[in-house]
């Protein structure tokens, strides 16, 4: 067959590039149509992933294939079940808060008016968009947004149901992996690598979360800041989301802080937060999270832009898993593309898989 373009390649190299960005936006749109049946797939297949050690780890103290399933089963629906708790009672409460301290928040948006008037800064726009500002609003918002999370867990009476069944075949399908044909090894690799890298990014990002809480729960009791094992909870929670998940977690303390003690506590709260986040999420646990899973930040967040337009909240959530899952296939197990890799590693030596 004759090949055209230089070297090997059948086609030049621009109409390659145009051919792979139209496939890749048809790919975004066919996801998207079908994310409702797509998305809680792909999330049931991370959690059997993320706990699949329980499995082997029962597996190899003899206990009998029914047992490691059943313990896989009810460590799948106790994380289901926890986090969807979690998600109700902090963003729940956070609703009721802000509900009570309506009257207040409203009074504060209507004086940040009247000291810009009395400043000389009254121009149309800012008088606008301040009048425009409807507490009520933002907390029938908040409600729908907190429904809409926990939804995203609890609704699924699919994804309880898928996980039933993805965790009975995941002991069976690890073992046909193993008698995959030498046709189909590049897939099968592919999978392994994807597999370990969602796990231990799973395993350190949970690690990392709780120790995270933890420190915000003791710099909100040393405030004196109401509930402050609630919003722990929100701090563990949006660790899972990368990049924003910070800024999700620290706007309600420090509205509580403001609406309790002013000011200077909410000031207080955001600079312990942005440290606690700064030293853990950008110093350290990039350096163990990048060694595992080989992304970069930039990469991590352009993922869970494009991830959340197709996948919604489940796929800001699985942002980081999902571009392990494609990069594993696309790059991971073809040896050409290795200088991908070190394109979007998060270390200067390349990183990612060798």
């Amino acid at each position: 067959m004759p090949r055209h373009g230089k070297g090997n390649r059948l086609l030049p190299r621009e109409t390659l590039i145009i051919v792979t960005v139209a496939g890749i936006f048809v790919a975004a749109l066919g996801l998207r149509t079908f994310a409702d049946i797509i998305a809680p797939g792909l999330l049931a297949l991370i959690l059997v992933i993320a706990v699949q050690p329980l499995r082997a780890k029962a597996l190899a103290l003899k206990a009998p294939a029914w047992l490691a399933t059943l313990l896989t089963l009810i460590a799948l629906y106790s994380i289901v079940a926890g986090f969807t708790l979690m998600i109700v009672l902090a963003g729940g409460h956070f609703v009721t808060v802000l509900s009570d301290y309506k009257p207040y928040l409203q009074e504060l948006v209507d004086e940040a008016g009247y000291a810009l008037a009395r400043a000389g800064i009254g121009s149309t726009p800012i008088e606008f968009a301040l009048s425009s500002i409807d507490i009520s609003k933002w907390i029938g918002f908040a409600t729908s947004l907190i429904g809409g999370a926990a939804g995203m867990l609890s609704s699924a009476t699919f994804i309880v149901i898928l996980l039933f069944f993805v965790a009975l075949d995941a002991g069976s399908f690890v073992e046909k992996l193993r008698w995959v044909p030498a046709s189909g090894s590049r897939m099968a690799s592919a999978f392994a690598i994807f597999a370990k890298g969602a796990r231990d990014y799973s395993q350190v990002s949970t690690l990392f979360g709780l120790i995270i809480a933890l420190i915000d729960v003791a710099a909100l009791y040393a405030l004196d800041i109401p509930d402050p094992w609630m919003w722990g909870m929100l701090a563990f929670l949006t660790n899972y989301i990368p990049n924003i998940g910070f800024i999700i977690g620290v706007i309600p303390p420090t509205l509580i802080a403001l609406m309790e003690h002013g000011p200077g506590t909410a000031l207080t709260v955001v600079i312990v937060y942005s440290v606690v986040n700064f030293v853990i999420q950008t110093l350290i646990q990039p350096r163990i999270v990048g060694n595992q899973v080989g992304l970069s930040g930039t990469v991590a967040f352009l993922s869970l832009v494009f991830w959340a337009m197709i996948f919604g909240g489940i796929g800001a959530v699985l942002a980081v898993p999902l571009t392990l899952l494609v990069r594993a296939i696309f790059i991971d197990v073809v040896p050409e593309r290795a200088w991908i890799s070190r394109l979007i590693s998060s270390d200067d030596s390349g990183g990612g898989q060798k």
